[in-house]
Formats: structure tokens, C-alpha cells, sequence
């Protein structure tokens, strides 16, 4: 298909189809991952004890019965890592024994529509392929936790039949194991953490490739010499992350003795350095709020820093010569919050990790400053503030704190800035901080859950901020879950900002040709509820062209070969004519596609008049179809509708019936 401009489009509509059920989406485990388990993989415990948990997943994956083992245990003993290697290891037996290529290995995204009732039917089943679904953070939400285990046992057994195999990632307790034998004889148990120094000495080995640094790690007990200076930072206890996070830090460092220090004190998360600056500035309130001022506007100009911890203690600049000649010069008290001073500007950022600290340190130490904080952004991030260009940064550290504290507290005192800001920039800020927290791991169920909520409040700002979100990655990776808040969204009674919002991040995930099929089904599968309006919304919004036209020449050049595809969108149309509440958006697109019929690159202007015909055949009486063929007083159409308009004459029977006959439906 070189040279095919259209090549994309026809390759996509190949995917369109409106049978069969869209599956969940599937992403491939990383090289880095994979190179984790195949040269890093520690299998030992701190007192040598073996850790049997992936041999004996690996033997029920390539045993008899069920293709499935579920690797169960505690947070922080790597159960991820665990499984990866289960399918890693799996998938080299069956290339042993079948004489074939390697399995494709990957990781399901539980995008379930319903996450307390999740729908194994939609687990993809591909032949010749080992999937990880990581269930530990959402299964203690399941309603019927029994009925999809033995659910999720079933589809293995049907895996078992096409080559392929699944890892489940569960929490300690949430796998109902006593439910029945089957259910109980798929579980496997990571109860022995990998030994911490062990994964952070094979990190830096073979991951970073910096063998010279494993003295550092050295904890004095093998004779390889002294204690290395980062061994005292790891216990029994630290996880295999906190290893892997120490090497990290080990590894990135220029390898300098103050770049060493560095990296052990961003690994411990700057604590010794937070606590003595919070204690040096006790009582000074306000090198402390220059403290904050820093954090948030790192890099920036010192006197716009200076003034930004002014207005966070609401305080005027100085005004009387005493005062202002008194105490320290500005670049010294930068210096004594950790700052540096580079000309006219500061910075955190050498120091990486050490705004996160002093944030969190300031969250759980000082609870009371939480909604003056969040209220004094608002004026930072307003339009010609200096937070304004930051507005990236800023989301980040939020992110940060509302996912290291774990707690969905901050996410709802988050949440409750909306409700005092319904400008479109700061309400982008604050969506990017909630697709970023629906992302993370342990917070991620919760946070989707909220999403849920606030998709079906009154308020404007709030499901416009919702609707944004749905813009963000979150859609790429929850695509079922962001229709169903879309769908809420989209059914608002009024057309307001946060409906139109909406059917922009609706035509984002369509623009995504892998996401399109799905879009597409769901749409259709809204838009064929009678006075469903937010399926009548969806569906003009999906194939208005405007915007970008990819999906509406996907979706006719689909329709040109499937009969299934053109009656959806003659059904997509009936429809939304017969909802009057869509009346404005139906006659829009209507003039739309008469343009697009002029434009030979776009679309096939024969098959806009085919549907549109049969369409004005069932709806000449409603009002958007009547001003399209019949035209409106004191309006004047261009040329594109008014050649649309001959094209779409009926013969007179069709336009008057004849008395007695029915009129047509």
C-alpha cells in the first residue's frame, strides 16, 4: 500500500466491525522487564531460603488442567517481578517441548466496564501467548470474588487448548482459594522477600552495568571487603523496590563522593536534610514559606519566589528602611533551605526527590496548611502568575504527594478545588493530577472510583474536569472505563461545557486507531437506546469531520464493504432525528457532510448520499431534515447543501403519500 494516503484509514476499517465483544486492552512486558527476570532475578531470600513461588507457578502453567497459577502474598515482596518470570519461564519450556518461537508475553490492563463485577469474556485468548493480569489492588472489590475465580479458571482451561497461559498478581487474602478444588489448586504463595542487597548488587550489574559500584553494597559479612556506605540502607525488611530504587540511585550518580552522598540521601528521601531546615526555620515563618515558594516555582526568578512566599502568608511586601536592611540577604536564606542560587534565579533541582520530601513532610506534619495550600496555587497557577507556565511541574508534585500518601483524602481535597476554580487551564491541572492517580497501583481503584462519581454531578466544573481526564493517558489505558464516565457526561441535560468537553475526548480515543473499533461498538450500542441522549450526542460527535476526519472517512470507507457498518450508521442517524433534544447538533452535521461531499479526498460523496437518503426517507418531518431539503425563511445555504439537496429529491409519492397510505417509517 506505498504511496496510499489512505492506506491507514483502509487498514483500520478492517477492524471495524459491530459483532463480537471488544476485549480488554493488552500491552506487551517491557525488554527492561524481561531482562529483569532473565539475568537480574534473585530467587533467595536474606537467610538463603529458596523462593518457590515461581518454580510452582511455572509447573502449573505447563502442567495439565487449567493454564493458570495465581501468585499470591503480601505488598512489597515482588510478586510482579514473580510472575514475569513464572511467564518468562513458562515460555521457554513450551518453546522447548512445542519446537516453536517463543510466546508473546503480555500484561492485560483490568479495564474492566464494571470493576466490582468484572467480565471475564472480555480477557483476550490469543493462541501462543502468556498474559499477566495484576488484580492485587481492585480484587477486594469484587462482589462475587468465588464466581469470577472459577470464571477466570475456566478461560484457562480454554488457554490450555490454544498454547497460551495466564499469571493472575493478587493480594495476600483476596483469592477465594477455599471456593471450591479447582480454585483452591491454582494458588501460589510468595511468603520470603528476595534478599534486598542481592537485587540491588544484581541491578547495578547486570541492569546498569556497573559492576565498580558493588562495593558500596557491601554489608561486611562475605569478606569482600568493608561495609559499603549505601549497605546500612537496606534490611530483612526493605522491599524488592526499595532495592531496586537504591541501585537506581547508585547508578545514576557521577560516582563523585558528593554524588554518592546525594544519591543515599534522595534514597532516603532527604529526611535528615528536611527535618534540620523545618527545624532551623522553627520559628520563621517566613523562610519556611520561602521554602514552599521554592519547591513549587524551582527555577524561577528569586524576587518572583520572594513575592509568591509573601502572598502565602497573605503578607505585604516591607515597607519601613529598618526592616528592610534587617536580617539575612535573600541569597543567604535561600542557601539555608538547601536552595541554589544561579544568577537571578533558584533551584531544588539538584537535588532530586528533595521538593517531594519537603512537600510530604509538610502534608503530614503541618495538616491544617492543607487548604490554605491548595488555595494559594490557585492564585499562582492564575494566567501572567509565575506558577502559570508550571503548570506541568506542579501537577507532577501533586501527583506525587497524593500517590505517596496513599490516601484518597488528598485526592478529594484535591477534588474540592474544583469546586472554587472553573478556569479551563487550572481544571486541566488539576485533571492531569487525577489521571496520573488513577494510573498508580494501590491508589488506582479508588481514584477511578471517584472519577465515576463526579462523572454524574450537577456541577459544571466537576464533569468538565472529569471529561478532561478522559483526554489524558488514563483513556489509553482504561478505554472502557472512560466511556462509561463519558457516558454519564454526555447525558448532562443541558449542552454545557463539560458535554462538549466530552465529545472532544470521545473523538480523541476514536483518533486512536486501535482504540476506534471499540469506540465505535459502544457508540453504536448507546445510540440504538431509544432517547438515549448521550448515545445521540456521541454518535454526531464521533463523525463530525471538522475536528479531524479520521473517523468519519474510517467509518465509510468500512460502511462502502460492510452492509452491518452502513446500516449502524443509517440506524446511528434515525436515532438521533427522532431525539428533538439533538435537534442543533443534527443540523450542524447534516451541513457538514454536505460539505464533505464536495471534498473527493475526504469521503465518498455517492455513499453520504446513499445514507443521507435513506436517512431523509425516514425523517423528512423532523426538523433538522426538513430545513436541510425543503430550506428555512430569511436563510440562505451555500452550494454544498444546495447540491445535496437535489441529490436527496425524492419522488412526490415519497414526499406526499396518497390518502389512506401509511406514512412511511
Amino acid at each position: 500500500m506505498e504511496g496510499n494516503d489512505r492506506s491507514t484509514i483502509i487498514v483500520a476499517a478492517g477492524a471495524v466491525t459491530m459483532t463480537g465483544k471488544q476485549l480488554l486492552p493488552v500491552a506487551g512486558i517491557s525488554e527492561a522487564e524481561l531482562d529483569v527476570v532473565r539475568t537480574a532475578w534473585v530467587g533467595i531470600g536474606t537467610k538463603g531460603e529458596p523462593i518457590t513461588a515461581v518454580a510452582a507457578a511455572t509447573a502449573l502453567l505447563t502442567g495439565d488442567g487449567a493454564a493458570l497459577a495465581v501468585i499470591a502474598g503480601p505488598q512489597g515482596h515482588g510478586k510482579r517481578t514473580a510472575g514475569i518470570k513464572a511467564l518468562w519461564d513458562a515460555a521457554l519450556v513450551q518453546k522447548a517441548e512445542a519446537d516453536r518461537g517463543l510466546p508473546s508475553l503480555m500484561e492485560i490492563r483490568p479495564d474492566w466496564d464494571d470493576p466490582e463485577c468484572p467480565d471475564t469474556s472480555e480477557l483476550p485468548d490469543a493462541p501462543g501467548t502468556g498474559y499477566l493480569l495484576d488484580v492485587a489492588a481492585e480484587i477486594d472489590r469484587w462482589k462475587d470474588r468465588a464466581g469470577v475465580a472459577g470464571a477466570l479458571v475456566t478461560h484457562a482451561e480454554a488457554l490450555r487448548r490454544k498454547g497460551s497461559f495466564l499469571v493472575v498478581v493478587c493480594n495476600e487474602h483476596g483469592w477465594p482459594e477455599e471456593a471450591s478444588g479447582a480454585v483452591g489448586r491454582v494458588v501460589t504463595r510468595v511468603a520470603v522477600r528476595p534478599d534486598p542487597h542481592r537485587v540491588a548488587m544484581a541491578h547495578l550489574e547486570h541492569v546498569h552495568h556497573v559492576p565498580d559500584r558493588l562495593y558500596l553494597l557491601n554489608t561486611g559479612d562475605s569478606g569482600a571487603g568493608p561495609t559499603g556506605d549505601a549497605s546500612h540502607l537496606l534490611t530483612e525488611n526493605s522491599s524488592p523496590a526499595d532495592a531496586v530504587r537504591l541501585a537506581n540511585g547508585l547508578a545514576s550518580s557521577d560516582g563523585s563522593q558528593q554524588g554518592l552522598q546525594d544519591a543515599l540521601a534522595a534514597f532516603q528521601q532527604w529526611q535528615r536534610e528536611v527535618k534540620d531546615v523545618f527545624k532551623k526555620t522553627e520559628d520563621n515563618a517566613d523562610d519556611r514559606a520561602l521554602l514552599i515558594a521554592s519547591v513549587f516555582l524551582s527555577g524561577g526568578e528569586a524576587l518572583e519566589v520572594q513575592e509568591a512566599a509573601r502572598s502565602l502568608l497573605k503578607e505585604p511586601a516591607k515597607q519601613d528602611v529598618r526592616a528592610i536592611l534587617t536580617g539575612p540577604d535573600l541569597t543567604t536564606r535561600f542557601k539555608s533551605i538547601n536552595a541554589r542560587v544561579d544568577g537571578r534565579h533558584i533551584t531544588l533541582d539538584h537535588r532530586p526527590g528533595y521538593a517531594r520530601a519537603v512537600l510530604l513532610h509538610l502534608w503530614q506534619q503541618r495538616a491544617d496548611i492543607h487548604t490554605h495550600l491548595l488555595a494559594w496555587l490557585t492564585t499562582l497557577t492564575a494566567p501572567q502568575q509565575p506558577g502559570a507556565g508550571r503548570l506541568g511541574p506542579i501537577s507532577d508534585l501533586l501527583v506525587q504527594l497524593a500517590v505517596a500518601e496513599n490516601d484518597i483524602r488528598v485526592i478529594d481535597k484535591i477534588r474540592a478545588w474544583i469546586d472554587h476554580d472553573d478556569d479551563t487551564e487550572h481544571l486541566t491541572l488539576i485533571a492531569q493530577v487525577l489521571a496520573t492517580a488513577a494510573e498508580a497501583d494501590a491508589l488506582g481503584p479508588d481514584v477511578r472510583s471517584r472519577l465515576l462519581k463526579w462523572a454524574q454531578a450537577p456541577a459544571e466544573a466537576v464533569a468538565t474536569t472529569v471529561a478532561l481526564v478522559c483526554q489524558t493517558g488514563f483513556a489509553k489505558r482504561y478505554p472502557h472505563q472512560a466511556l462509561v464516565r463519558l457516558q454519564h457526561i454526555l447525558g448532562r441535560a443541558d449542552r454545557d461545557t463539560a458535554v462538549a468537553t466530552a465529545e472532544s475526548a470521545l473523538r480523541l480515543m476514536a483518533a486512536q486507531e486501535h482504540q476506534l473499533p471499540l469506540v465505535w461498538k459502544t457508540v453504536s450500542r448507546w445510540a440504538g437506546q431509544p432517547k438515549n441522549l448521550s448515545g445521540h450526542r456521541a454518535f454526531l460527535a464521533l463523525l463530525d469531520p471538522r475536528t479531524d476526519p479520521f473517523v468519519l472517512r474510517v467509518m465509510l470507507t468500512a460502511a462502502e464493504s460492510k452492509p452491518e457498518v452502513r446500516e449502524a450508521l443509517v440506524a446511528g442517524w434515525s436515532a438521533a432525528l427522532s431525539d428533538e433534544r439533538v435537534d442543533p447538533e443534527a443540523r450542524e452535521l447534516l451541513i457538514t457532510w454536505a460539505h464533505a461531499r464536495m471534498d473527493d479526498d475526504l469521503v465518498s460523496a455517492d455513499l453520504i448520499t446513499d445514507i443521507l437518503r435513506q436517512v431523509v426517507g425516514r425523517h423528512l418531518m423532523s426538523t433538522p431534515i426538513s430545513a436541510l431539503v425543503f430550506g428555512e425563511p430569511d436563510v440562505r445555504y451555500d452550494a454544498a447543501v444546495i447540491e445535496l439537496r437535489k441529490e436527496l429529491q425524492l419522488p412526490t409519492s415519497d414526499l406526499f403519500p396518497s390518502a389512506g397510505s401509511p406514512w412511511r417509517p
